[in-house]
């Protein structure tokens, strides 16, 4: 009779140090995340196969190309509009959201001369610095093309299009905010980024894009 009770006893000692070792730490959960990574191998092994598909899809492309010389004017086509995002921000805080912007895209690998940024109201505190020195000087270093440029609505027609456009919409008058923007819109071959007010922004894109 006393041995039935140790038996379950022994059964619950049992649980107890199979208790110890599920609340053990030794096994982390940062652990499993490793488990994805490996899995990215398996991402260049997807290129593989498409490789060469390509060289195909050129062969008959390029002959194409021979036979029509009307088919130019299907490549010739307006180059697709870029993407625009939005930086919610006021007229006083527009051009700090622009330079935030600036260095997440220099950050995230883009080069500086891919980047043109234009002001609309005040101008930006490099542009009115080089400025001082001349304008010789000041679009000679938009003609290298080797950093970030900085200009402003009224002369920005004269900036050549680059990747990334960031426009800060700081001020000015509606028709500059539209310059601008009309500007910007038909230099960014890849990436449009507006910094302001969400509503007048939309209203002038309306008008000018």
């Amino acid at each position: 009779m006393p041995l039935i009770p140790e038996e379950p006893q022994i059964h619950e000692s049992a649980q107890g140090p199979r208790a110890t070792p599920a609340s053990g730490r030794t096994a982390p959960t940062p652990r499993p995340v490793p488990g994805p990574r490996p899995a990215a191998p398996s991402r260049p092994g997807r290129p593989g196969p498409l490789r060469p598909a390509p060289p195909v899809q050129r062969a008959p492309r390029d002959a194409a190309a021979q036979p029509g010389p009307s088919g130019p004017a299907a490549g010739a086509a307006a180059p697709p509009a870029p993407q625009i995002q939005l930086i919610p921000a006021s007229a006083e805080g527009a051009l700090d959201a622009a330079e935030e912007a600036v260095d997440l895209l220099l950050e995230s690998g883009r080069a500086p001369g891919d980047v043109l940024v234009i002001t609309t109201g005040e101008q930006h505190p490099w542009a009115a610095h080089e400025l001082s020195f001349g304008e010789t000087s000041y679009w000679a270093q938009h003609d290298a093309g080797d950093d970030v440029f900085y200009t402003d609505a009224t002369v920005a027609d004269r900036a050549a299009s680059r990747p990334v456009v960031v426009v800060a919409v700081n001020g000015g008058a509606e028709a500059a905010a539209a310059s601008a923007l009309s500007s910007a819109h038909s230099r960014a071959t890849a990436l449009l980024i507006v910094c302001g007010d969400p509503q007048r922004i939309n209203s002038v894109l309306g008008t000018s894009v």
